[in-house]
């Protein structure tokens, strides 16, 4: 078996449970601008729009296709807009909102404090994320995350995006990690598998929903108490 000292973790989706805390996010919204007072769409409906909408531009500044600023911009007027909601009626306040409340929410994917308690022990662990860094933070201090970790690598202050490579050697230096000792856990076959692969890191593909794939990955877990077993 490999010997790692160094474990790479992403944060949204394997660790920090992002759907759980935007869902509850978005209901806050729904009810607090009063948004089925238009009476064509209800709160699911709302929160299945966004979901499609935001990952559509999330992709696009993976992509370094648009800005940071650009996304946070769009992502409500677009759903709102496509739910009938005129432009000139889309609240004004709703995207710093969101962006104000998201990170504060505190749920989490099942045995994520267990498991960190336990790998802490063995490895140095270190989080590499293309999340915005001024948010990354509030969402480890309200989810009970910061004190396991000695390096947040974001990719604003890296200045590159998973998958590229640099920002996986941005890493490794910043972390004094090589390579052959280093291991990536993440959700994203393109982000974070793909990415670590390039950089001759192994991976750990995080794949809960078991979803199909034809990607070689080192390793792969449901839930992340499997790491227990090869860790």
């Amino acid at each position: 078996m490999k010997t790692y000292r160094h474990l790479f973790f992403d944060l949204d989706h394997t660790l920090w449970d992002f759907e759980k805390n935007a869902d509850e996010t978005l209901r806050h919204l729904f009810e607090l601008h009063q948004l089925g007072r238009y009476g064509t769409f209800g709160v699911e409906e709302f929160i299945g729009v966004y979901s499609s909408i935001n990952h559509a531009l999330w992709r696009l500044y993976q992509g370094n296709k648009i800005s940071q600023q650009q996304l946070r911009a769009v992502r409500f007027t677009r759903t709102l807009t496509k739910l009938g909601v005129p432009e000139n009626e889309v609240p004004a306040t709703i995207s710093q909102e969101f962006t104000n409340l998201l990170p504060r929410k505190a749920a989490v994917f099942p045995f994520t404090h267990e498991v960190l308690d336990y790998l802490q022990t063995k490895y140095t662990l270190h989080l590499i994320t293309n999340g915005f860094q001024d948010v990354q933070h509030i969402k480890l201090t309200s989810s009970g995350l910061t004190p396991y970790f000695q390096e947040v690598i974001t990719s604003e202050h890296s200045g590159f995006l998973k998958p590229d490579r640099r920002m996986f050697a941005h890493a490794l230096e910043r972390t004094g990690a090589t390579a052959a000792e280093s291991l990536m856990i993440g959700d994203n076959l393109e982000c974070d598998v793909l990415g670590a692969y390039n950089a001759g890191i192994d991976q750990v593909y995080f794949n809960p929903e078991r979803r199909r794939h034809f990607t070689s990955v080192t390793h792969e877990i449901a839930c992340l108490s499997e790491l227990k077993s090869f860790l």
